[in-house]
């Protein structure tokens, strides 16, 4: 049962939390900054997940709602990452989501709060000579910074007003965003179909 107390934002943290936990340990797990040939494969997944949310950052009322959203989109970066490094985005071969209404909000947070993490992975990818203006683009920081631009997005996300049964939705849809990260990431690193690591080494 829900906090009434709790904000949308604040639900959405709190209720993905597990799940959040999971993505990143699968993540790490995978070592996607021990060299150029795992970033890539990395860069894959990004390629496959900001697909999806494009059509979401460009949705001509969610703009209306929260200004400058379009600007935040971040598939054509990752795009031209892959490019830097010779490399292309990932074909997914499967059922494709498009995630609509409430459930897309939940996506749109899922990417954001992505940016909002990825501070450590910039610095990762720059130890592998990967910059913002060359093969870590969508890595970067909002020109504002990352804590500001990021309490204006929660800000924003608030002011939406959604009852709780819209608020349900969409932490669903972040939940679904969640669960199909993880499922690409098999795929693309090559893990068995559930895995939440890869098995360990003898």
């Amino acid at each position: 049962m829900s906090n009434p107390d709790l904000t949308f934002a604040m639900r959405l943290k709190e209720e993905n939390r597990t799940t959040h936990d999971s993505v990143d340990h699968l993540v790490m797990s995978v070592q996607p900054f021990a060299n150029p040939e795992n970033y890539t494969l990395f860069l894959k997944l990004q390629s496959v997940f900001h697909k999806v949310v494009d059509p979401i950052y460009r949705d001509r009322q969610l703009n209306e709602q929260i200004p400058e959203l379009a600007d935040m989109a971040r598939y054509e970066a990752v795009v031209q990452d892959l490019q830097d490094l010779g490399s292309t985005p990932y074909h997914f071969q499967g059922e494709w989501p498009e995630p609509e209404g409430n459930k897309a909000i939940g996506w749109l947070y899922c990417a954001e709060g992505s940016n909002l993490g990825a501070a450590f992975l910039f610095k990762d990818a720059q130890k592998l000579d990967f910059t913002a203006e060359h093969g870590a683009r969508h890595l970067a920081p909002h020109p504002d910074g990352r804590g500001k631009h990021w309490r204006e997005f929660v800000d924003y996300l608030n002011d939406l007003n959604l009852d709780k049964a819209a608020q349900d939705e969409a932490i669903l849809g972040a939940k679904e965003a969640f669960a199909f990260y993880k499922v690409i990431l098999r795929k693309i690193f090559e893990l068995p179909e559930g895995a939440e690591a890869p098995p360990a080494q003898a």
